[in-house]
């Protein structure tokens, strides 16, 4: 039963920061570790105190974690940032907590140079006979030990100890990953093998001035040698004490959100009548006002969990390739129940949720062609824009002239000139992409357009059929998207306050179009008025872009693949990276590095001169069989990556590239490995170095085709619109929706009150000629509406659940063997 782990974390905002500056402030970030590794990175907050990020993220994590760490950081031009503090949640703590942790944490003091990291292989064996009693302890290995040393590195070595006894290993200079294979023997008399104390296993970095850095430690009681005499595998390294200091607000605090979502994957055929019922739904309803399981499912969603409810949807129908129908069939349900126009699809429903994650999750790379050469351009210029009077500052522009500075009116004027140019262009963008637009979209607009004009026919609300479809495609996709860039990965980061205004007024115009214009003048934003022209004019053309965009035949979705991502044709990810040059004399590794323009598709990763080169340099996805992070010290470089590949003979390849952040870092990590999660040679481990000078420098290993000396992560992936489809995963997460509403179905639909039953001439019944197979005749039952369904639906939830309780109590029993038997 495989097990899948995710994380979702928030970083809210900054209280009461300490000044680390001498202007009597900060200028703060966060960075995000989980067990260590640097998973994130915010946008820093120049000279703030009390800052907001707002930034979130998913973390899928296959093999589990120990805790994640936040760490907030004040950035300086000029020497290393300094550390304000530093909040750490361990995953017990995380799960403990249903609704996951939403609350205002203060920051504790830390000494980065207590922080430890990584693990250590140990075989542990105590050896008994008439003689004597030995306890023999082999230290083979560690890895992903913290550095302690200005080069990035350390000295480590390892020390035993029990009760008045100890042993050291030799110290392995300049390694974070060192080998020592040694075995440290003592002999204990009789009375010590009574001890209840435990074996202790510490690693140093050994300083040849100063006192030496502890670097982790590990823990094994004593009697439990006893019971296993025999006891080998890789330890995790602990602190020596509690490093974390409070420091009672002193520091500051953050507010986080923190979830942990850990789901027990069973085989696939567990999840197959599920999965039937959900397809039945949509493909074969009596009608549509019938009650089906999905409306089941809708009625027991809770508000907070809806949208993750309509993304899981939107996948499994993707999956089956009935994500149209999927969507009509809530849509159809949604205009049937409105009466007026002007409420419709206003609340988040799930009509409304999968709607607004269907056009993620399929037009994303459509939504990327549209708006990033604009959203780009806005980021580069900078300008200072503004049409509110009360906001409008004159200190905030200017402009060399000996006219002095602007005024009031030249801002205004110049911010309307400035709007409207940058409108025009999204605008003209947006117009002119019909082809560019997924025809699954299309397809899906064209039946909502279609539902839309049967309702509501009349003459009066010939508009409504183009506001249903434009307040999706304009205010709940385009709009955001110029609002947030970062969170539809437009940009890496958030804009600053100059840039943020300026994409605001850009969006609330942009709503303005998507409403055709019908509400201008109405709300309190009047100084918006001199944008209401272009917004008019407009019109004409958006109506004829959504009239084109669902001219489109149905029998389209079925001849390509209905979420682009899985085109082979289709880009990915792009964008320039720095390629190591391997081939020729060694350089300088800051020479190394040559800036090439990189291209992923599902089935290519390839790289040029430019982005206009015409010949490309092909790398197979399917060739890829490890995509991770290279230690700084490697090439005295940040955020490189390493993607291994293998060719037809077995041999190993490797590409070094670098980013210019640790967020870009992630993305392509990520990216690459989505695209190869599939693939079947999947190296176990991996080398966090680079062979030179005749060895590794992470292991200092001499062979170039000895073992990997570190884990390798291919599955680990941050969470987004990319995500490859798993129907297994997917469907559990609707397992569980169904398990925590079961009560709630049972009563609505199956517990019936005198007053439920129906009437002598309609009351439906079961065949009381229906024998069990054991030969106990069925009892005529009747039946309220949709009581059939409800009562299929509660029975595959059942069989799951007993089939989640058979597996692990498996799973206890096994557990229970290697114990037994080491």
């Amino acid at each position: 039963m495989a097990k899948n782990t995710s994380l979702y974390f928030r970083i809210v905002e900054g209280r009461n920061l300490p000044a680390k500056d001498v202007s009597g402030t900060s200028d703060p970030y966060c960075i995000v570790k989980v067990d260590n590794e640097v998973v994130a990175r915010t946008a820093t907050m120049w000279k703030n105190l009390n800052p907001f990020w707002g930034e979130e993220y998913t973390l899928h994590l296959p093999m589990g974690f120990h805790s994640i760490s936040f760490l907030v950081m004040d950035e300086d031009t000029i020497g290393h940032d300094d550390v304000i503090g530093k909040i750490t949640l361990n995953k017990e703590e995380i799960g403990s907590q249903a609704k996951g942790i939403d609350s205002w944490l203060n920051l504790m003091r830390v000494d980065p140079d207590e922080e430890v990291q990584g693990e250590i292989h140990l075989s542990l064996e105590l050896l008994k006979d008439a003689k004597k009693s030995t306890l023999r302890c082999q230290v083979i290995e560690a890895r992903d030990v913290a550095p302690r040393d200005i080069s990035g590195t350390s000295d480590p070595f390892a020390r035993v100890l029990f009760n008045n006894h100890s042993a050291e290993t030799s110290i392995i200079k300049k390694t974070r990953f060192p080998h020592w294979g040694e075995t440290l023997e003592m002999e204990l008399d009789a009375e010590e093998l009574r001890e209840q104390g435990a074996v202790t296993v510490e690693v140093w970095d050994w300083d040849m001035v100063g006192k030496n850095d502890f670097l982790g430690k590990v823990e094994i009681p004593f009697a439990y040698l006893h019971k296993t005499p025999l006891l080998e595998g890789w330890f995790r390294l602990l602190p020596l004490g509690n490093n974390e200091v409070d420091s009672s607000g002193k520091l500051g605090a953050l507010r986080l959100k923190v979830r942990l979502v850990e789901d027990r994957i069973l085989p696939s055929m567990y999840y197959q009548p599920l999965t039937d019922l959900l397809v039945e739904s949509v493909i074969s309803p009596a009608e549509v006002e019938d009650n089906s399981a999905l409306t089941m499912l809708e009625d027991v969603t809770t508000v907070e969990s809806r949208q993750d409810v309509a993304m899981t949807l939107v996948k499994i129908y993707l999956g089956q390739g009935l994500v149209v129908p999927f969507l009509d069939y809530l849509n159809t349900r949604e205009v049937n129940h409105t009466t007026d126009p002007n409420t419709l699809f206003r609340s988040n429903s799930l009509a409304s949720k999968a709607m607004e994650q269907f056009m993620k999750a399929v037009g994303m790379l459509y939504l990327h062609d549209v708006l990033k050469p604009i959203i780009n351009r806005i980021f580069d210029e900078k300008k200072y824009i503004e049409l509110d009077p009360s906001k409008i500052d004159l200190n905030r522009t200017r402009r060399i002239s000996f006219k002095g500075a602007m005024s009031e009116a030249e801002i205004r004027d110049s911010s309307v000139e400035m709007l409207q140019t940058y409108l025009t262009s999204i605008i003209d963008s947006i117009v002119a992409s019909v082809d560019q637009c997924p025809p699954v979209m299309r397809v899906a607009f064209k039946q909502l357009h279609k539902r839309v004009e049967e309702q509501f026919s009349k003459p009066e609300n010939e508009d409504v059929k183009y506001l249903a479809i434009s307040g999706f495609f304009f205010l709940r996709f385009f709009a955001p998207a110029i609002l947030t860039p970062k969170l539809f990965h437009l940009r890496d980061q958030h804009a600053d306050t100059r840039t943020s205004r300026t994409l605001l007024l850009l969006a609330k115009a942009l709503q303005s179009v998507g409403n055709l214009g019908l509400q201008l003048g109405h709300g309190k934003e009047q100084w918006m008025a001199p944008l209401h022209p272009i917004i008019l004019r407009s019109v004409a053309s958006v109506k004829d872009f959504l009239d084109k965009l669902i001219d489109i035949d149905h029998d389209v979705v079925s001849s390509v693949p209905q979420r682009a991502v899985f085109m082979p044709s289709v880009t990915v990810k792009e964008g320039y990276l720095h390629k190591y040059k391997a081939e020729g004399p060694q350089l300088l590794s800051r020479f190394a590095f040559k800036k090439r323009y990189f291209w992923l598709t599902s089935e290519t990763l390839s790289y040029a001169k430019t982005s206009d080169w015409q010949v490309r340099s092909p790398i197979p996805i399917q060739c890829v069989c490890a995509v991770e992070r290279v230690d700084e010290n490697a090439f005295q470089q940040q955020n490189v990556m390493q993607v291994i590949t293998q060719d037809d003979d077995r041999q190993l390849h490797t590409m070094y590239i670098q980013c210019k952040n640790v967020n870009e870092l992630n993305q392509w990590l990520s990216a690459i490995r989505k695209a190869s999660i599939y693939n079947e040679h999947m190296l176990p481990s991996f080398h966090p170095g680079v062979h030179r000078s005749g060895k590794w420098t992470c292991c200092l290993q001499v062979d170039r085709t000895v073992t990997g000396c570190s884990r390798t992560h291919s599955a680990v992936t941050l969470g987004d619109w990319s995500d490859p489809l798993d129907p297994d995963v997917e469907t559990q997460m609707i397992y569980k929706q169904l398990l925590q509403g079961r009560d709630a179905l049972r009563e609505r639909y199956l517990e019936m009150s005198e007053d439920d039953l129906p009437s002598s001439n309609t009351e439906e019944r079961i065949n009381s000629d229906i024998h069990h197979p054991d030969g106990a005749e069925c009892n005529v039952q009747l039946m309220k509406p949709g009581q059939s369904v409800a009562a299929r639906l509660l029975a595959v939830i059942e069989d799951l659940e007993q089939a989640h309780a058979a597996f692990q109590q498996r799973e206890k029993e096994d557990a229970a063997c290697v114990i037994l038997n080491p």
